[in-house]
């Protein structure tokens, strides 16, 4: 069984873990009603995604 040879240094370990970060969601505003949407998203408050209406406002 393969068994490490040297302690992982405390520089490599933080370093392999630089890329591990949450990142916080993106948020747009809606053209047709300028409430906060998420981009790409159909907008929950009017129904609206690209400029035309996809779902009635409420319906999930």
């Amino acid at each position: 069984m393969a068994v490490p040879k040297r302690r992982t240094s405390k520089a490599k370990r933080d370093s392999r873990r630089s890329h591990d970060a949450l990142t916080r969601p993106n948020w747009s505003e809606c053209p047709n009603c300028k409430a906060r949407v998420l981009s790409h998203r159909v907008c929950p408050s009017c129904g609206y995604y690209k400029g035309r209406q996809v779902i009635e406002p409420g319906e999930e």
